[in-house]
């Protein structure tokens, strides 16, 4: 009796994970208020203990006995899951569709978070009822109703109390079941209908609110500083009913106050918002937040409690019992025979498992934040991640990039096929912490998905890491060759959309975008015309690869045509591949202008992952900033992050840490705060899948029936279809808030009054040399100039003449002599140098930066 009865329940993460979906329990985690008058008779037998605990049954590892007229327990400790210690009971009948009013006393001491299940007594455990009571010493009342789905004559009342690593003594009491009740309806609090960015706006860019109001005419808003004194007020903008979120909306637009300040407030229709600040620099803090989330998800390393305060643990997967760990790890049964060191890599979300095609985007995202400092002009260093690595010469953003690289290498086999994924053989419960993983990790079959994604990441990153790890940089570009020409040997072996036991399926099969993708990266990194081609013979290349949804693991022809526009490359056509990406822009600005939210997003149902869909879309008019210096595009970021950090319907912030109210409970087997006090909720910076009206869970199913899209969300723990965390989930997270704290004020910089002409006049095998003409085309003199560009890869200066040179990784700095300091308008002054050349393309680079200013 009770044997791991959580081991296969909630626990599924993705919609392509969903091979089998367990019976969808109609369950309410809120304490009942209804009347009880017309509750049915009594279904629990002796749950008051005034004599006996008979027929209540316990695991032999606890001691139960009688005080008070309660059931008492000692609880062992050094136990690892909620399951290694229970008290239950057995033959309880339920009806389908009928509501139960399920009540207990408990106390625990010293004080735990306990969990109540009501269950299918045998495999597969399926759950009918879960709650995670927090049980104190001096003891409390809950009541709770919930209605099963289908009938079931013999369910189990459990109490799993395991888990803990000290023991503790827990007592019963009271217990109650009984029918017609009546259901509770979940209301999430919302609080005041005027709804913000909860963390900043910045000085000179866009400022909007939305406030929920039965109005249909405007009405006043007044901004408050944090002294309360109003410094603006206008009138709102009726926008009429909402699809997305069934309200009745209207708009503020405050972006005519450009002061900064901290705690100001908004008021409309009787309502004050919550407090928000308007600054240049709340983004910094977020930059570095959003991807420090990466370090804490390693596999195969101790994570250091030093570096990251309150979530150090030990090495996950590294082989110490109970783990079986990921350096020498088999096929599933059939597959293959042999096994792979696929030790390290970022652990994929709340639980255990890694997959190629979910760490290729994300480990892409990061490679591509990076690269956007070389080739942006508004792109500024990412900073210090206080990682292991930290100190060394590669930038940090580099070295949590390779952490998940060097995985992504380990998954390919000698043919040059990479495996879809590793994870363990079955579904494990919540919390558990990646150390005591005893499950044994199984390799899935190859994919040409997988494989694609490693030639596309393998590419990027033999460019990347060429100026600072040549040997690593030759390593991924041998490894995406190869991933290459087994892709195209190979082109339809897709993974099994049965393959989602223990860990997601990830099944595709369309991989054209893919072929896309990784053509795309080959072709920039090489130059070679076997790339260039497969590129321009792809019908995604001239395609609208721009969908509402967004692109993701799954859609990745967007990641292909991004860095095409964006990273210097010699394609024919590129002219039109950038022009492409301010289309894309153009129709999420076009959505976002039309969404009384400012959402870039708003397809008649949001997907699982919302929240990084709209992430995406906000990259590619980021992107199109980039290229174009249109106001309009940057503004259309900076309205965009304002729906994440508070501007939805639900007001909150979908980032933890960031917002008066925010996310905090995201499905994480480690970062289970809820499900154990012992443990802390998630970083600062990890955001939150976010509303999916699919409401795959349990608990999404209860709480959000027929949810509008917006509502379709719940911060709890147990709800993996609304508010999991995954790595490719943050990466956009990263990304955009890299992007907006590079933006200062929100002003748009003009560009400098300069011309420069790059023309290499001549290479051979080891070298290259270059002319570069500066040409002012101002109305004042430049006096003293320093200019300064990015090598596509590990080109390096060997020597040079007519400036003073120097070189940091791949970016070169030039400065002026003493003999050519001055540029007078209309003139211009020529340099050169010779190049050590290195494996791969040589482009002309598509940014100059005079005395800190973008030339044309």
């Amino acid at each position: 009796m009770g044997a791991l009865p959580y081991l296969t329940r909630c626990i599924l993460t993705r919609p392509s994970r969903l091979t089998a979906v367990f019976a969808a329990a109609a369950l309410l985690l809120l304490p009942v208020t209804a009347a009880y008058a017309d509750e049915g008779p009594e279904q629990i037998p002796n749950g008051t203990f005034e004599t006996s605990t008979a027929p209540w049954w316990n695991t032999g590892n606890v001691t139960v006995e009688l005080e008070d007229g309660r059931l008492c327990a000692d609880i062992p400790g050094s136990t690892t899951n909620p399951w290694d210690a229970i008290i239950g009971l057995d033959g309880i009948p339920l009806v389908a569709g009928e509501t139960y009013a399920y009540r207990f006393y408990a106390s625990a001491t010293p004080s735990r978070v306990g969990r109540a299940l009501i269950q299918l007594p045998v495999d597969p455990w399926t759950t009918f009822f879960a709650a995670n009571p927090e049980l104190s010493v001096s003891g409390n009342s809950y009541e709770f109703t919930f209605t099963p789905p289908t009938s079931l004559p013999n369910a189990q009342i459990a109490f799993q109390l395991g888990g803990s690593a000290t023991p503790w003594r827990f007592c019963l009491d009271d217990v109650s079941l009984r029918g017609g009740a009546e259901p509770e309806v979940y209301e999430p609090d919302t609080g005041p209908r005027v709804r913000v960015n909860q963390v900043a706006y910045l000085p000179n860019g866009p400022k909007n609110a939305t406030v929920v109001t039965d109005a249909t005419e405007a009405v006043a808003w007044q901004l408050k500083n944090d002294g309360g004194t109003v410094v603006a007020d206008g009138s709102t903008t009726p926008r009429g009913v909402d699809s997305s979120s069934g309200q009745n909306v209207h708009s503020i637009d405050f972006g005519a106050y450009t002061t900064a300040g901290e705690g100001y407030t908004l008021t409309a229709d009787g309502e004050t918002s919550r407090p928000f600040d308007i600054s240049a620099s709340a983004y910094a803090q977020l930059k570095l937040d959003a991807l420090k989330f990466y370090y804490t998800q390693r596999s195969g390393i101790a994570i250091d409690d030093a570096l990251r305060p309150g979530y150090g643990r030990p090495a996950g997967h590294v082989g110490v019992a109970p783990n079986q760990g990921d350096t020498n790890v088999p096929c599933q049964p059939g597959v293959c025979d042999y096994s792979l060191d696929v030790s390290g890599g970022w652990y994929d979300a709340g639980d255990h498992g890694k997959y190629v095609v979910n760490g290729g985007i994300s480990a892409w995202q990061l490679m591509s934040e990076f690269e956007r400092t070389k080739n942006a002009a508004t792109a500024k260093t990412i900073g210090s991640l206080a990682i292991p690595e930290s100190g060394d010469a590669v930038p940090d953003i580099l070295d949590e990039a390779r952490w998940e690289q060097e995985f992504l290498l380990k998954m390919q086999r000698p043919d040059g096929m990479a495996h879809h994924k590793i994870h363990d053989a079955a579904w494990t419960g919540l919390p558990l912490m990646p150390h005591l993983d005893p499950q044994p990790r199984e390799l899935h079959p190859v994919s040409t998905a997988a494989t694609l994604n490693l030639a596309a990441t393998a590419a990027q990153a033999a460019r990347l890491f060429a100026p600072y790890d040549a040997a690593f940089a030759a390593e991924n570009l041998a490894a995406a060759r190869k991933a290459w020409t087994a892709a195209k040997a190979n082109p339809a072996i897709y993974a099994s959309a049965g393959d989602g036991v223990g860990g997601g399926a990830y099944n595709d099969d369309n991989v054209t975008d893919e072929f896309y993708w990784a053509a795309a990266e080959l072709y920039i990194t090489t130059g070679e015309a076997v790339f260039r081609d497969a590129v321009l013979n792809s019908p995604l290349h001239t395609s609208d690869v721009w969908r509402e949804r967004g692109f993701d693991w799954a859609s990745t022809a967007q990641l292909g045509r991004l860095d095409l526009a964006t990273v210097p490359n010699n394609l024919p056509g590129r002219a039109a591949v950038r022009a492409s990406v301010l289309e894309g822009a153009d129709k999420y600005l076009a959505t976002l202008d039309a969404h009384p939210y400012g959402l870039p997003y708003n397809p008649p149902d949001f997907d699982w992952g919302s929240n990084n869909l709209v992430l995406n879309n906000m990259v590619v008019m980021a992107a199109a900033y980039d290229i174009s210096g249109q106001k309009k595009y940057l503004d259309g970021v900076l309205e965009g992050i304002d729906y994440i950090l508070g501007r939805n319907a639900l007001n909150i912030s979908y980032v933890t840490g960031y917002g008066e109210v925010n996310s905090e409970n995201q499905h994480s087997r480690w970062y289970a705060n809820q499900l154990n006090p012992d443990l802390p909720n998630p970083p600062r910076g990890t955001l939150a899948g976010g509303p999916n009206s699919a409401i795959q869970d349990p608990i999404a199913q209860t709480n959000l029936q027929g949810c509008k899209p917006q509502f379709c969300y719940i911060d709890h723990i147990e709800s993996w279809a609304t508010n999991e965390l995954t790595i490719n989930w943050n990466a956009p997270l990263s990304w955009i808030s890299a992007f907006i704290a590079d933006q200062g004020d929100g002003s748009v910089t003009a560009p400098g009054s300069c011309d420069v002409t790059y023309q290499i006049h001549g290479t051979w095998q080891t070298g290259f040399s270059t002319q570069v003409t500066i040409k002012n085309t101002g109305t004042a003199a430049i006096d003293g100039w320093n200019l300064k560009w990015s090598f596509l890869g590990g080109q390096k200066l060997d020597h040079g003449w007519n400036a003073d040179y120097s070189q940091s990784g791949a970016t070169l700095t030039a400065k002026n002599l003493s003999h050519n300091k001055k540029i007078h308008p209309g003139s211009s002054i020529t340099f050169g140098f010779n190049g050590v050349g290195a494996p791969g393309a040589n482009p002309v680079p598509d940014l100059f930066l005079l005395n800190g200013k973008a030339c044309a």
